[in-house]
């Protein structure tokens, strides 16, 4: 496997147990397969960026596919709310949150690989409407499409980092790659924005729905949002 780290500087040695503890994930190494998203995500406003390339041997390594058959959007957001900042300020959120930790748990004791869609703000704040009861589960699984942002890899485990190895790395323009990091993240929002125009949309699963009918994680409806 070959994967990308974008970054504002050279990284020849990832670090176990470093990086931010509220990351989608939480702590971990993150990367991508996807060379021209990893230079989008290394370059700021005004600052050149690298792309870090490694070689990865993934054979007996345990990766935890949240995009999996076996796994929904629901179970992506139960490890989203339980690493990222989630402040639930209302007697719905606190709930939603409580149901789907119970409901959807995914088990990632003993994983070296977490392997699913990037929450980046934009995308963040759709879990959060979703939560909040504002757009329906239909929807989210929609928003998610937006931009393309694509699947990101993170290396949770001293397995998983003592197999991956430096080969090299390029210098991004920023330039040329913010433009277009940009024009990803404003495609994303103005596509949410027309979502969020459109009207209530009756027979769809808003959270309060697939908590009040205690809808699992086998549910058709639940697994048909993917489509």
């Amino acid at each position: 496997m070959i994967l990308y780290h974008g970054s504002n500087h050279i990284i020849d040695k990832p670090l176990y147990g470093a990086g931010k503890i509220h990351n989608d994930y939480g702590i971990g190494f993150y990367c991508t397969e996807n060379i021209e998203l990893a230079k989008e995500w290394s370059v700021s406003d005004n600052l050149d960026g690298y792309v870090n390339i490694y070689d990865m041997d993934t054979d007996g390594v345990n990766i935890l596919d949240i995009n999996g058959q076996n796994y929904t959007i629901m179970h992506w957001l139960n490890i989203l709310i339980n690493n990222r900042i989630f402040d639930c300020s209302t007697p719905l959120e606190r709930e939603a949150k409580r149901y789907i930790t119970k409901e959807f748990n995914v088990d990632t004791q003993g994983v070296d690989i977490i392997k699913g869609y990037r929450a980046d703000d934009s995308y963040f704040s759709y879990a959060r409407d979703f939560i909040s009861g504002i757009i329906s589960y239909e929807q989210l699984c929609k928003a998610l499409m937006l931009g393309n942002l694509g699947e990101q890899i993170c290396l949770k485990s001293k397995k998983a980092f003592g197999l991956i190895r430096f080969s090299g790395y390029q210098k991004v323009d920023y330039n040329e790659w913010y433009p277009k990091k940009m024009s990803r993240d404003m495609y994303a929002r103005n596509g949410y924005k027309a979502m969020e125009k459109e009207n209530y949309r009756k027979g769809e699963l808003y959270i309060t729905k697939i908590i009040d009918e205690e809808l699992k994680a086998d549910d058709l409806r639940i697994r048909q949002g993917l489509s």
